[in-house]
C-alpha cells in the first residue's frame, strides 16, 4: 500500500472516530433538551409537530431550592478558585526559585498527592470536618480542595521556564519577592492560570460524592446534591422536569464553553495541556 494511501486511510478513520464520539456525547444533550421543552408525555417518543413548553423548567425551579444551591455552588467554586490560585502560587514560586533542605522530597510529597483518588480519604476527612466542628458547611466541602498539587506542577513548570534575568533586572529596579511573582512571573503564566481555572471550575462544578457526605441540610448544599435529592424516587420520576432541572444546572458551563471555546483552547494550548 503506497504512503498516499495509508496516510488518506488513516485521515478516514481519525475523522470517522472523531464523528462516532461527537454522536455519542451529543445524543443524552439533545434528549435532555428534547424532554426538557416538551410534554411529559413527549418525553419517549419524537414528534416533530409536539408542542413545546417552559413549563418543565418552572416546575423544576418550584420544586426545590434552587436559586439557593445555584448561590452554594458558586460562592464554593470561587472560593475553591481563589485559595487554589494563591496557595499554588507561592508554593510554586518557592519551589522554583529557592534552594531550602528537603526541596525534593517536599515536591515529591505534592505528586504523590496526584496519584492518591480522593475517595480513599473520603472517611479521615470527615473525621477532621467533625473534629473541627464544620460540618455542612461550605467550608468543609472545599478545606479539602484549597491545596492542588495539580496547580503546583503546573505553576512551577511554567515558573521555571521563565529566565532568572528578569527576577534580576527587577531587583535592580527595586521591586521586593512578591512584587516580582506579582509583576512577572504571574502575567507570564495567565495562560496556565486560565487552563487551571477551567479545570478546576468544571471539576468542583460537578463535585458530588464529598459534598453529599459532608452535608446534610438546603443552606449547605451544592447543585449536584440538591439535583439527586430533587430526582431521588421517593420525589416520584417525572423525566421531562428531572432533566429541565439537570440542564439548569450544567447550563452555566455550557454556555461558558460556548460563547469561550477559542479562549478555552488557546489556554490549553499555551499551557502545554493535552
Amino acid at each position: 500500500m503506497s504512503a498516499p494511501a495509508v496516510i488518506y486511510r488513516h485521515t478516514w478513520l481519525d475523522t470517522l472516530a472523531a464523528w462516532t464520539l461527537a454522536l455519542l456525547w451529543i445524543l443524552p444533550l439533545a434528549y435532555a433538551f428534547w424532554t426538557a421543552f416538551h410534554p411529559s408525555d413527549y418525553a419517549i417518543r419524537f414528534d416533530l409537530s409536539a408542542p413545546w413548553t417552559l413549563q418543565n423548567f418552572r416546575n423544576a425551579w418550584e420544586a426545590a431550592p434552587f436559586a439557593r444551591y445555584f448561590f452554594n455552588t458558586t460562592v464554593l467554586v470561587l472560593l475553591i478558585l481563589a485559595v487554589q490560585l494563591v496557595l499554588s502560587t507561592l508554593a510554586a514560586f518557592a519551589f522554583a526559585r529557592y534552594e531550602f533542605r528537603g526541596k525534593h522530597v517536599a515536591f515529591a510529597l505534592v505528586l504523590v498527592q496526584l496519584m492518591i483518588m480522593p475517595d480513599i480519604l473520603l472517611v479521615e476527612n470527615y473525621q477532621t470536618m467533625a473534629k473541627l466542628g464544620l460540618v455542612d458547611t461550605l467550608l468543609a466541602i472545599g478545606l479539602p480542595y484549597f491545596a492542588s498539587a495539580f496547580a503546583i506542577f503546573l505553576l512551577r513548570q511554567t515558573f521555571m521556564g521563565i529566565p532568572k534575568e528578569l527576577d534580576e533586572a527587577a531587583r535592580v529596579e527595586g521591586a521586593s519577592t512578591l512584587q516580582i511573582l506579582w509583576r512577572v512571573y504571574v502575567p507570564l503564566a495567565k495562560p496556565v492560570y486560565t487552563a487551571f481555572a477551567l479545570v478546576s471550575v468544571s471539576f468542583h462544578w460537578n463535585n458530588f460524592l464529598w459534598p453529599l457526605i459532608i452535608t446534610n441540610s438546603v443552606e449547605s448544599r451544592p447543585l449536584t446534591v440538591g439535583l439527586q435529592v430533587f430526582s431521588s424516587v421517593e420525589q416520584g420520576v417525572d423525566w421531562s422536569t428531572i432533566t429541565a432541572a439537570t440542564l439548569m444546572t450544567s447550563a452555566p458551563l455550557l454556555i461558558a464553553f460556548i460563547l469561550f471555546q477559542r479562549q478555552f483552547v488557546q489556554s490549553f494550548m499555551r499551557a502545554g495541556i493535552k
